[in-house]
């Protein structure tokens, strides 16, 4: 016959389903007479447990929650957070996990509820979170990583990038090439990676020597090209007036936005003005002229967090608290 349920050996066995699933996960009393015969019935037939009955035994389900915190669109086609959550499906997959994938605008709990209803192992918790979200999920005593985002809270791992080390690398390449007026265009200061950013790049502009009134800083309200493009359109003649030979964004799509306003103006890149973005999308390559960046391995985040979040939920000793990957400079057409 087809592999028999917990219902049917409950039936042959004229016990309750409740009793076989004590006796099959060992919790619980059941009388020795109950006992032999669900486990008779279990060798009789060949019984193989269902993900369901394997859980109960193992007390896991093997899945593991994603949840992706953005306020703004896009989010899961994001070129950057979408590149780690490729890489999250592919170590899954590898490492026999199945994956629940959610996207939260709100910053709530709801994503998080949904997952702990789901009785995941463990959660991957990417981009910005709000203090009181982590708090939530601490309370259930689920084992997380956060990726692209950090907290003060004891023993909470993290995947981040050296951020503001990529910022000073940022300032090192362009001073390095001659230039002394910076047009700055910063991403929303209240996630960790767009204030890591600019404090590196202003730290290592000042070290230089250059006078950080010198280098203009624009607020960006999100992270987007279209908002680069329209901080350029707006701030165009300040920057033309202002005798700017360098553009520094703190994401790539931040940079191109701005570099197709420039464009547009018959501004030659690199020639008149150096441009250099952060994160390394895909786009950074494929734009006329490519895009000079810092590299933040994103697939590596992805990779690493499901690795983490194994050892977390088999409970193994020493792991990782934080992780920080080295950022790396890539040099292309938009600098000189």
């Amino acid at each position: 016959m087809d592999n028999p349920t917990i219902k049917e050996i409950a039936r042959r066995a004229g016990v309750s389903k409740s009793t076989v699933s004590r006796i099959i996960s060992g919790n619980g009393y059941s009388s020795p007479e109950a006992r032999n015969k669900v486990l008779g019935l279990i060798e009789e037939l060949q019984y193989k447990p269902n993900a369901v009955a394997r859980a109960m035994v193992s007390q896991r389900t093997h899945n593991i929650g994603v949840l992706l915190y953005r306020r703004d669109l896009p989010i899961a086609s994001h070129p950057f957070y979408g590149k780690i959550v490729d890489a999250v499906l592919l170590e899954a997959a590898r490492l026999n996990y199945s994956i629940f994938v959610t996207t939260d605008h709100d910053m709530s709990y709801r994503s998080a509820d949904f997952m702990i209803e789901k009785r995941v192992d463990g959660l991957i918790l990417i981009s910005r979170l709000q203090q009181n979200v982590i708090d939530h999920i601490t309370n259930f005593g689920i084992p997380f990583v956060m990726v692209n985002g950090s907290t003060d809270v004891d023993g909470v791992i993290h995947i981040v990038n050296q951020d503001e080390e990529g910022g000073r690398m940022v300032a090192e390449h362009l001073t390095q090439t001659g230039h002394k007026r910076i047009f700055v265009i910063a991403g929303p200061q209240s996630h960790r990676s767009h204030h890591l950013r600019l404090r590196g790049f202003l730290t290592s502009i000042r070290q230089s020597g250059i006078q950080e009134s010198n280098a203009s800083i624009q607020s960006a309200g999100t992270s987007t090209f279209g908002e680069g493009y329209e901080i350029m359109r707006r701030e165009w003649n300040q920057f033309r007036e202002g005798g700017y030979t360098a553009l520094f964004a703190t994401n790539d799509m931040l940079a191109m936005g701005a570099m197709k306003f420039l464009l547009e103006q018959s501004v030659r890149i690199p020639e008149q003005v150096s441009v250099v973005g952060f994160d390394d999308v895909d786009f950074a390559a494929m734009f006329s002229p490519s895009l000079t960046t810092i590299k933040v391995d994103a697939g590596d985040m992805g990779t690493k967090s499901v690795h983490l979040l194994d050892q977390l939920i088999r409970q193994e000793q020493n792991v990782e608290h934080p992780s920080q990957l080295v950022p790396r400079l890539i040099v292309r057409q938009s600098t000189k």
